[in-house]
């Protein structure tokens, strides 16, 4: 695979579970992370992990230039639920000239139309098997979303010694400061993640983190 450029300041817009999980990963990466939302309580979460973080309900352009996020090498903007909000947002990030932009869709539909709008999609809430399929590129792992050349998204397929285990049991958190953003299993997907879900074989868990960890965690299956 090749690998994107080096990015190092990153925008995260919208504070559900994938983007929090996006920014904070990213953050403890080192990386520069402006962070937008509309929740204080979110946004006082992630001000643990970054000081660019900011409450807003209108993600207009000057708000958004307010924010720094025309500095940002990348912009995920992490609004599926609203389609409206998140295609407009996108589209004004893209305008605004930021290099890279990702959109998150949670549906085909709603990806075509931020495909044409000049971003890249992710879906990180449909059935991955399918969306992701063609990106398979060995037995036990599906690149999913390579932010750059130390921070991604992957599936790993559950095996060996995490057969049977509790997503608490396996602390992934603490022992890899990964996290997992969805779980698959017979062709469904739930992002609704507790600590006592336990993993079997075949499962194709979706984990956000630094790709040495990743690779860690995947040696020691």
């Amino acid at each position: 695979m090749k690998k994107k450029p080096t990015a190092n300041s990153f925008g995260v817009i919208g504070l559900g579970r994938f983007g929090m999980a996006l920014a904070v990963t990213l953050a403890k990466a080192g990386k520069e992370v402006i962070v937008l939302d509309e929740c204080e309580s979110k946004v006082r979460e992630i001000r643990q992990y970054t000081d660019l973080a900011f409450v807003t309900s209108d993600l207009n352009e000057e708000s958004l230039r307010e924010a720094g996020i025309q500095n940002c090498d990348v912009v995920i903007v992490c609004i599926g639920e609203n389609m409206g909000v998140g295609i407009l947002t996108t589209m004004t990030v893209i305008d605004m000239g930021v290099p890279r932009v990702i959109s998150k869709a949670l549906t085909t539909e709603q990806g075509a139309v931020l495909k044409k709008l000049g971003a890249e999609v992710v879906y990180p809430e449909k059935d991955m098997a399918y969306l992701l399929g063609k990106k398979l590129v060995s037995n036990s792992f599906m690149d999913f979303l390579s932010l750059d050349d130390s921070v991604e998204i992957r599936q790993v397929q559950v095996s060996g010694s995490a057969n049977g285990r509790s997503i608490e049991e396996l602390a992934l958190r603490r022992n890899y400061q990964l996290n997992i953003i969805a779980i698959e299993r017979n062709y469904k997907t739930t992002i609704e993640i507790h600590p006592e879900d336990r993993l079997w074989e075949g499962d194709i868990i979706s984990v956000i983190g630094k790709v040495d960890a990743i690779d860690k965690f995947e040696d020691q299956l």
